[in-house]
């Protein structure tokens, strides 16, 4: 039986999606695997998340039960402690996630607007990751955004720091729709499978 881990020639091959939530930091303690939507960690029997193992991806993990409050993108890799998944500062709690879908054959393209309803000056992006959008002679403020194909993630501040907004393809008329309280967002970047992309996986800088 061919293994998880040949990459076999056909595009549009897939893993499912699989993650290990570690009820203590470093792996540690009870451990609970899924393989889909989890709308509340405690359910499966676990207290808390102190650390996760994405072992194919991509995934969003959330602060509070039923997908809400503070977002954190969690592709393929090793997370050793809550300070591994976001910069924020804001929460160490994790509790709901559920996969990402990701086209990944597909070409990123998604279009940023500073006011609501898709107004305003408005920034393209495609297949490119932004690290500041200052550089780009866009201001911080991102009211709405309009994603035409892949998935992304855009952060609160530049170099890809601060509170995580996940946005999958459709439209999102204003900053509450992809969970932002204020219409911060400075940086950008695409959400990757890693079947495609061994090299392209995002490293967090601690």
């Amino acid at each position: 039986m061919a293994s998880d881990h040949q990459n076999p020639a056909g595009k549009g091959y897939h893993l499912s999606p699989k993650i290990v939530v570690f009820e203590q930091e470093n792996f540690q303690g009870r451990s609970q695997e899924l393989s889909g939507p989890c709308p509340s960690l405690k359910e499966t029997g676990l207290d808390k998340a102190g650390s996760v193992l994405v072992q194919a991806g991509p995934w969003v993990g959330y602060e509070q039960p039923n997908c809400k409050g503070e977002q954190f993108v969690l592709e393929k890799g090793e997370y050793p402690r809550w300070d591994a998944w976001t910069s924020s500062r804001r929460t160490d709690t994790l509790n709901s996630l559920r996969p990402i879908k990701v086209q990944d054959s597909q070409e990123h393209k998604i279009t940023l607007y500073e006011n609501p309803n898709f107004t305003g000056k408005k920034m393209e992006v495609m297949d490119d990751d932004v690290p500041s959008f200052h550089a780009h002679g866009f201001q911080e403020k991102v009211a709405s955004v309009r994603v035409q194909s892949g998935a992304w993630v855009g952060y609160q501040y530049p170099g890809y720091r601060g509170q995580q907004f996940l946005l999958e393809k459709g439209d999102y008329k204003d900053s509450a729709d992809f969970g932002a309280s204020h219409p911060q967002v400075q940086s950008l970047r695409r959400i990757r499978d890693m079947q495609w992309h061994q090299r392209g996986t995002f490293h967090p800088s601690n």
